[in-house]
């Protein structure tokens, strides 16, 4: 069975605290551009944290929604990419082929979620934060546009793992960064193909929509509605 990966977020969960966000910059070689360049709008986050006020005054609450490349099925940055640098995989991420990319930023200008970032520099660790580059993730250089892989450097290395130990991959063997980090367990990754994954189920919840579902563009994450206490003993 062809897997599709897929991943739920649990708003009901999520408190804001960014743990994700920084995971995910530590574990992909994330830059940091700086507060100048970050104020004409060339910041790089893999992964956000959107805020909301819900409610009014004062009664008004602080709500939080982390943000991330949706893999959609129906992706509109691939079709636009002239180089063929973005491309659907056979398990259903939206790939990024770095040294095909030549920086026309069509792919940006297609996303609807804005999850997309281009490098307008080349990225430089001032010493000793060069130490901790992994390894496992190339640095993406000068031109090129980058976003979130599902941290796919751990997906294939679960795959080696359990092909040496001549075994199927089992459910939460993956974890990319930002759910592994997540204290509230918000994140949840996993095998959409896969019926009894953790993932799978969630997916199916009422309480599932998708980010922008209008738009068609069939995100491969399912983002659960927030559970308010009503005060009369029910949730809604």
């Amino acid at each position: 069975m062809s897997r599709r990966w897929g991943m739920v977020v649990d708003l009901d969960r999520c408190t804001g605290c960014e743990a994700c966000v920084v995971a995910c910059r530590a574990e992909n070689n994330v830059p940091t551009v700086g507060e100048t360049e970050a104020a004409r709008g060339r910041a790089i986050h893999w992964i956000r944290i959107e805020r909301y006020w819900e409610g009014e005054f004062p009664n008004a609450r602080i709500r939080f929604v982390p943000v991330l490349c949706q893999h959609c099925e129906a992706a509109p940055c691939e079709p636009v990419c002239p180089t063929y640098a973005s491309y659907h995989t056979a398990d259903g991420l939206n790939a990024q082929v770095y040294n095909r990319c030549i920086g026309t930023r069509y792919c940006a200008n297609a996303c609807p979620y804005t999850v997309r970032f281009f490098n307008f520099f080349h990225p430089v660790w001032e010493k000793p934060l060069h130490l901790q580059l992994n390894p496992e993730v190339s640095v993406r250089e000068v031109g090129v546009m980058e976003k979130c892989t599902f941290c796919v450097q751990r997906i294939k290395a679960a795959e080696l793992q359990a092909k040496a130990e001549a075994r199927e991959l089992r459910d939460g063997d993956v974890q990319p960064a930002c759910a592994q980090a997540c204290p509230a367990d918000a994140l949840l990754f996993g095998d959409l193909n896969d019926p009894d994954s953790r993932v799978a189920q969630l997916a199916r919840s009422p309480r599932g929509s998708k980010l922008l579902e209008e738009v068609g563009t069939q995100p491969k994450i399912t983002y659960l509605a927030r559970l308010s206490w009503s005060g009369d003993g029910e949730d809604r």
